[in-house]
C-alpha cells in the first residue's frame, strides 16, 4: 500500500438507514475485506433492539458461519451458562462480533479459527459502529482482546484493564473480559473452573452496575 493511501473499509456497504434488520440484510453483500470469499455467510448480531447490554466477540466460529447466528457453538453455550450464573437474562442481551465473517484455515476436513488481522477488524468497524448506534446500549462487554481493541483502541491491554469500566461514545460504559473460547482452551478442569468463576464475576459486575437483581 502506498503511503497515505486510504484504508479500505466496509463503510460504502453500510446503508444510510440503519435499523438492525436493514443492517443484517445489507451485510450479506459486504465486500469491505476479502473474508467474504471463503465464509459461508456474514453473521450479524442478534438480540433485543433496545438491549441494555451488548456483548461483542471476535468473529463467528465454524458453527456460527454454518447456521448464520452468533454464539451458537461451544463458546456460546458456555456464555449462556455464565450469563445465567451471573443473573443476567440471555434474552435481554444483544450479542455480536467485531468481525462479521469467519476467518479460518483448513486442517483436513476441519476449519480451524484464525485470528483476524488488524486491517480486517478495521475494515469491519463501520458495521459494528452502525449496529451499536442503532441499539444504544448502556454497557458494552468486549469478550477477548480483538473485541476490546476494536472498541477501545489497539493500545488497550486486556490483561491490565480486565473488568475496568470506561466511558465511550457508543455506550455509557465499556468493559472487557476474556472470550468464552479461552476458558474452553484451559489445560485442565481446575483451571477451567477458576477461569469460569472469574468470567462470571466479571459479568456480575455488569449486572451490579445496571442495578438488576440476581433471581
Amino acid at each position: 500500500m502506498e503511503m497515505g493511501a486510504p484504508v479500505k473499509t466496509a463503510a460504502e456497504y453500510v446503508p444510510e438507514t440503519r435499523s438492525i434488520p436493514q443492517l443484517a440484510k445489507a451485510v450479506q453483500s459486504c465486500r469491505g475485506c476479502d473474508l467474504y470469499k471463503r465464509a459461508t455467510q456474514a453473521v450479524f448480531g442478534e438480540g433485543p433492539r433496545a438491549a441494555r447490554i451488548v456483548l461483542i466477540g471476535e468473529q463467528p466460529g465454524d458453527q456460527e458461519d454454518i447456521q448464520g447466528h452468533p454464539f451458537v457453538g461451544p463458546a456460546g453455550k458456555l456464555l449462556d451458562r455464565a450469563l445465567a450464573d451471573a443473573g443476567i437474562d440471555r434474552a435481554d442481551v444483544y450479542v455480536t462480533n467485531a468481525v462479521k465473517h469467519f476467518k479460518f484455515e483448513e486442517r483436513g476436513k476441519r476449519r480451524i479459527h484464525k485470528k483476524p488481522s488488524l486491517t480486517e477488524v478495521r475494515a469491519c468497524s463501520p458495521w459494528l459502529e452502525a449496529e451499536l448506534r442503532a441499539i444504544g446500549p448502556e454497557v458494552i462487554v468486549c469478550l477477548g482482546v480483538t473485541a476490546a481493541q476494536a472498541v477501545l483502541g489497539p493500545r488497550h491491554r486486556l490483561t491490565e484493564n480486565r473488568g475496568k469500566f470506561f466511558s465511550h461514545s457508543w455506550a455509557s460504559q465499556v468493559t472487557a473480559t476474556v472470550h468464552p473460547s479461552a476458558i474452553l482452551r484451559a489445560p485442565d478442569e481446575k483451571q477451567r473452573h477458576a477461569q469460569y468463576r472469574a468470567f462470571v464475576a466479571d459479568l456480575e459486575q455488569v449486572r451490579t452496575l445496571l442495578g438488576t437483581r440476581k433471581s
